[in-house]
């Protein structure tokens, strides 16, 4: 079976920077499962991974357009250190949640500056050409119930 509309697919990968530094991957761990078609990974290697079948392996490079977007300038903001509250150490680098207009979203502290900080609301991987060493381990149809619910449940998959 090929990788289509609504099959899910299980996907063993590495991903890499441009300086080749690995940022994430599945070895050791269990293969990624996403429902094609649903948004659930990435547009650049979604795509690339149409027509697949079990066994095949690829090297996928995804440009900030098809994968976390490009930096946008507008999401850096500096913010009163009051506004984190319970937290007695900020430092550069750490990871919030945090309500935004566009819903619940990851934020990274970018510097600290006495009682400012500035905060990155880029995904952490915005700006970056991605590349992706990846092997197709397993491709099924989707149930009735993952297309409702618009991901994959079971190994590798979502749990209720």
């Amino acid at each position: 079976m090929q990788i289509a509309q609504d099959s899910v697919a299980l996907i063993d990968y590495t991903l890499t920077n441009d300086a080749g530094d690995v940022i994430d991957s599945s070895k050791g761990g269990e293969p990624l499962a996403y429902l094609h078609g649903h948004s659930n990974i990435i547009p650049g290697l979604e795509n690339a991974l149409v027509g697949k079948v079990v066994g095949d392996s690829l090297k996928v490079s995804v440009e900030p357009a098809e994968g976390y977007g490009e930096l946008n300038p507008e999401l850096l903001e500096t913010v009163p250190r009051n506004l984190f509250q319970g937290v007695d150490n900020i430092e550069v680098g750490m990871q919030f949640q945090a309500q935004t207009a566009q819903g619940m979203q990851v934020i990274t502290v970018k510097a600290v500056d006495g009682e400012e900080v500035t905060v990155d609301g880029n995904h952490p991987l915005a700006g970056q050409t991605l590349h992706f060493d990846v092997t197709v381990t397993e491709v099924r149809a989707a149930s009735a119930e993952e297309l409702e619910h618009g991901h994959v449940h079971g190994a590798g998959g979502h749990h209720h």
